[in-house]
């Protein structure tokens, strides 16, 4: 009689566990659908005919006749082309420097020892409580008077470091233990061969978050190149759409824009998806104490 009560309770047990992750998993199914659904009617709009978008008084969810011509005008109507390989020199270029600030930044704040470090680091944290108007008004009066406006270095100047990335690399490196430096340095290992030889690998998820989140954050920045940049040769893809948009093309031919948006939008989304799993176990390892 027990050993039935006992199957009878865990049978509930198991039911309510099922219901549980059905109601969860349809609320998710559900949210993936409205988040998704924008990007699933971009690309729709993007393989539309003019005409086809043009005629269409009620909004059509599929099409039978998909095009490719739009993605040829995205090209050849606006120099799109040269955007997408002015931003890949901004990106590859600021994030090079970027990760060579922090990782000598996070290293020296983590390990080395100094006067005023603490003191120090507590004053450079602080720096993200100013707002980041005042900061674009200040870099933005002194690349205008270094002449850099029109620039690759006015671009990519003022994004060379980062507060935050530094910080989340700093109680990275700090998690490493301590046994691991004082060993190295009996064997007489330099710092710079103790810090590529051993921190920059053992961290290298959290690396790999930061280069994508920074890749992220050059490929879709307009405030400063639009402040700092009057020339189209210097425009970037956030430019361009926005050139795009204000043009006769971009306000007329809606399926061509959003074709230049699709091709603006793949390479980010590509790169989540090759790095998904490093972004994940580089945030989960940075916000891991001890």
């Amino acid at each position: 009689m027990e050993q039935l009560d006992y199957k009878r309770i865990e049978q509930r047990a198991l039911t309510r566990k099922r219901i549980t992750k059905g109601i969860t998993y349809t609320f998710l199914s559900i949210w993936a659908l409205i988040v998704l659904f924008p990007f699933y009617w971009m690309i729709l709009t993007s393989i539309k005919s003019y005409g086809q978008y043009s005629s269409e008084f009620t909004p059509q969810f599929f099409t039978t006749t998909p095009t490719w011509e739009n993605y040829r005008l995205a090209f050849t109507a606006v120099p799109l082309a040269k955007y997408l390989a002015n931003t890949v020199i901004f990106t590859v270029l600021t994030t090079a420097i970027m990760l060579i600030v922090t990782v000598l930044a996070a290293y020296g704040f983590s390990r080395m020892t100094f006067r005023g470090r603490n003191l120090a680091f507590t004053i450079y944290l602080a720096m993200m409580m100013i707002p980041n108007e005042l900061v674009i008004i200040t870099n933005f009066l002194t690349v205008t008077n270094l002449d850099l406006r029109d620039t690759f270095t006015g671009l990519i100047m003022p994004s060379v470091t980062s507060v935050f990335y530094i910080y989340l690399l700093k109680e990275n490196f700090a998690q490493v233990p301590d046994e691991l430096y004082w060993a190295a340095k009996v064997d007489g290992t330099s710092d710079l061969k103790y810090l590529l030889r051993v921190m920059v690998p053992i961290c290298q998820p959290t690396l790999v978050t930061i280069t994508v989140l920074k890749v992220i954050e050059c490929w879709n920045s307009f405030v400063w190149p639009r402040l700092i940049t009057d020339d189209p040769e210097y425009y970037l893809v956030s430019q361009g759409i926005q050139a795009i948009r204000e043009s006769g093309f971009g306000r007329e031919n809606i399926p061509a824009m959003m074709a230049a948006v699709v091709v603006v939008s793949l390479p980010l989304i590509v790169l989540f998806i090759v790095f998904r799993r490093k972004i994940m176990a580089g945030v989960a390892r940075g916000g891991t104490k001890g």
